[in-house]
């Protein structure tokens, strides 16, 4: 038995004084009032039968303290309750039934001592605890309806103003039973104003119960429901409307109760918070406040103030409803409000699901000027959000937009911008594509237009000419001179547009690179060079770098006025940089356009311009964007070190002379060339530590760059090195690699993966430790692989001994 908790002995204690001081006053003769003279003894007998089962009740563990400590604390506060009813009922009505609900509460308190104490009762003491609160549940006092009718402007008012708390939830409980039973004259006149002033400074549960008796009241007669309307008034119920559940359901509910009177109405708006508070019981989890709320909030959208309100609180049926059905002036206004607000993205997402796009779109074309250019701003507002940007083209704006830009009234020359503005956004979606030739008459409006107007044309075009769908568009545009629509652009001083002009060319530049060397001429590839070398932006210097990785590798007057202009030592330069800056979807584009521009200065066939480009750094910059580069620059930076690689064994036999007799130094002696190897002057992969970086992206989980890796780690492979190939292959894991790219590769990948493995499988030491590993794939290729693939798999299971090479499938 673990000691009793001396906390819950000290409450017990206090209890058994509460209960002698209940008994004391229920016994007082001056006590004895007209209305309680036959319910006080019975009362206090009641009282007097607590005692001795409160002194014969044991010892309380620690464990059960919790339990024991809320039975003695309900049991203590409802005591409180009585021994106020006692000394405040005086001349009062109700008393009586109020008493008699008072010994009920009682026995529901003995209830909670029987579950306190539970297995450490006997049988005796629970039965006598029982019988008890069986008694005091079904308690009746004869008598309780001879009540009379009180003065309640010299009892109840008086007792409502200045009681304390206790009291005055007494005297609330009396005033319940007389409003419903009808027992109080003209009572609205003089309680309403003290509720309501009580109603500002009383606890929770006192709150509760004046909000219940004015539901009341209001309910008894509109001229109470006129007491409640002024301002002081309704500010001290939506006070409430903040608290806890259950005063504020019922605060909600007093105010829609109000609202059919105007003032009301138009008062209730006016209470700072008010709205925002009934927004939040709308959106709330509590389904009768939420149900209340949604009614006032309808009631409330009579005045437009207030749906603007209601709008900027984040709800906006009646704002799309005033949108939709209002008169042309209440339009203009919600449409200019829409313009003007700051909307989060969710906002605009319900916006446009409530269906405020189509009335909008419907203000712009048919209405007036004032019309158009506040339903102009309010979809300029809501094309920000992507989801929004179907139901604009589904609207049909997209034509009228366009024969805006085009008019040259000058009253609707206002309007240009705004126009301009949401076709930007609206051209960031594929859906744009719908609408042919938007593009050609974009481009025809450019040199027409202002700055402003140019940019937000820019963005759109190069929205569209960016979708993966947008072929079609993009040769149109071309053929419509676009390219030369935008060389001068290329010294545009405003940077914004320079900016979306480069990377519209660079969106122009991956279908027509062959046209678009034509076009831009040593001029504006000398501007393209001092772009990537002077600008700040890195956005910038991607579009100009992109734009020329684009250009054909093999135009060799492209590559002579590059090299002219000193693009290369910028490139490698900038390459170090951006490689080891913190990475950003900008960062990225700029390393894989480098990367692509890497691939023109290192082709196999101009072994003078590999040199030049080793000597400037570039393979130690190759081999690590094959590591810390997206896909796209893994896969050409690895073509690059392909082309440097075809040259490397020719390199090699001229820098090892046949005479030397002394041997290679370590640090230069390549294990596959067999010759010295310095990187800068033989491209070696192996002396440049591209092996390991080339086989952990086999390894990986994307596939986009397997071709050009397997295409770098073929030059190992080649008549003179396969055996040696095959050899730091192993070492760097790349046998188990090429197995892997058979499960996982592409066609192309898979084709040179086999041609790969069947010169590796030719060697006995390898056959004797893959072949197992391998067959099962071979195998299963071999029957369900394409079948340009099945001659060369078979000489695979030739090697291994699986199939005779006189099979078919030679």
């Amino acid at each position: 038995m673990q000691p009793p908790n001396s906390d819950t002995v000290e409450l017990l204690s206090h209890l058994l004084d509460s209960v002698e001081e209940t008994i004391c006053l229920a016994t007082d003769p001056e006590a004895e009032t007209l209305n309680l003279t036959f319910a006080l003894p019975v009362f206090a007998a009641f009282v007097e039968r607590l005692a001795p089962i409160l002194h014969g009740l044991p010892q309380p563990e620690v464990s059960e303290t919790p339990a024991i400590r809320k039975a003695v604390e309900t049991l203590g506060a409802e005591l409180r309750r009585a021994r106020v009813l006692v000394r405040s009922s005086a001349g009062s009505p109700v008393a009586v039934r109020l008493m008699e609900g008072c010994v009920r509460d009682l026995g529901r308190c003995l209830g909670l001592f029987l579950d306190a104490w539970g297995d450490a009762l006997d049988e005796v003491k629970k039965e006598e605890i029982g019988e008890l609160q069986r008694e005091m549940m079904g308690v009746r006092f004869d008598g309780s309806k001879s009540v009379g009718v009180v003065d309640v402007e010299e009892d109840l008012v008086v007792r409502v103003k200045g009681g304390d708390e206790d009291e005055l939830g007494v005297v609330l409980l009396e005033l319940g039973i007389l409003i419903t039973e009808g027992l109080v004259r003209e009572e609205g006149v003089c309680l309403i104003p003290v509720l309501l002033n009580r109603l500002a400074s009383a606890k929770s549960d006192n709150r509760l119960k004046i909000i219940l008796l004015l539901r009341s009241l209001a309910f008894h007669s509109d001229e109470n429901k006129g007491r409640m309307a002024g301002i002081e008034a309704l500010s001290s119920v939506v006070r409430s409307l903040s608290r806890d559940v259950d005063e504020r359901r019922q605060a909600v509910g007093l105010l829609l109760d109000l609202s059919d009177i105007v003032k009301v109405r138009q008062r209730i708006g006016r209470i700072q918070g008010c709205i925002v508070m009934l927004v939040a019981l709308l959106n709330g989890d509590d389904p009768s406040a939420s149900c209340d709320a949604g009614k006032l909030l309808c009631a409330l959208s009579s005045n437009t103030q207030n749906v603007l309100l209601m709008a900027e609180a984040g709800y906006f049926k009646p704002l799309v409803h005033y949108l939709k059905e209002g008169s042309d002036m209440n339009k203009i206004l919600m449409a200019t409000a829409i313009s003007r607000m700051e909307l989060t993205d969710q906002m605009r997402a319900v916006l446009g699901e409530e269906g405020s796009i189509e009335p909008l779109v419907k203000m712009f074309i048919s209405g007036k000027l004032e019309a158009k250019l506040s339903a102009l701003g309010a979809l300029r507002n809501l094309s920000s959000l992507a989801e929004n940007i179907p139901l604009l083209i589904s609207s049909g704006i997209v034509a009228p937009l366009l024969q805006l830009l085009f008019s040259v009234t000058s009253v609707l020359m206002t309007l240009r911008e705004p126009a301009s503005a949401i076709l930007a956004s609206v051209a960031q979606s594929e859906l744009i594509l719908t609408n042919k030739d938007v593009a050609q008459q974009m481009l025809s409006l450019l040199n027409l237009s202002s700055p402003t107007i140019q940019l937000h044309l820019l963005q759109a075009l190069n929205s569209i000419a960016s979708h993966s769908k947008a072929k079609r568009a993009r040769a149109k545009m071309k053929e419509n001179g676009a390219v030369q629509l935008l060389l001068p652009f290329l010294t545009e001083s405003n940077a914004e547009i320079r900016n979306i002009a480069l990377k519209l060319l660079f969106n122009l530049s991956k279908d027509f690179a062959g046209e678009l060397t034509e076009q831009l001429g040593e001029t504006h590839l000398n501007i393209l060079v001092n772009i990537i070398s002077t600008s700040t932006s890195d956005s910038e210097k991607a579009a100009a770098v992109g734009t020329l990785s684009s250009l054909p590798v093999n135009d060799k007057k492209a590559t002579e006025t590059l090299t002219r202009l000193n693009l290369l030592p910028v490139l490698i330069s900038l390459l170090g940089v951006s490689i080891s800056a913190s990475s950003t979807p900008t960062r990225r584009w700029l390393l894989e356009s480098i990367a692509g521009v890497m691939i023109r200065f290192t082709v196999p066939w101009d072994k003078k311009l590999q040199k030049v480009s080793a000597a400037h750094g570039v393979i130690p910059c190759l081999v690590k964007l094959l590591s810390s580069g997206s896909v796209i620059a893994k896969s050409r930076a690895a073509t690059s070190l392909a082309q440097l690689s075809q040259n490397s064994l020719a390199l090699c036999k001229v820098k090892s002379p046949r005479w030397l007799c002394l041997p290679p130094s370590s640090q230069t002696f390549c294990e596959i060339h067999k010759g010295n190897c310095i990187v800068k002057n033989t491209f070696c992969l192996v002396k440049a530590g591209a092996l390991s970086p080339l086989v952990q992206i086999l390894e990986g989980k994307e596939r986009e760059a397997d071709e050009a890796v397997l295409s770098a780690l073929a030059t190992l492979m080649h008549d003179e090195l396969w055996e040696n190939g095959s050899t730091v292959l192993d070492k760097a894991a790349g046998i188990q690699a090429l197995i892997r790219i058979l499960e996982v590769g592409s066609l192309k990948s898979q084709e040179k993966a086999i041609w790969m493995l069947e010169r590796i499988f030719r060697l006995p030491t390898y056959r004797e430790q893959y072949g197992e590993t391998a067959q099962n794939m071979l195998i299963d290729l071999a029957q369900k692989g394409d079948p340009t693939l099945k001659p060369m798999v078979a000489k695979i299971l030739a090697h291994l001994q699986l199939l005779l090479m006189q099979s078919s499938y030679f």
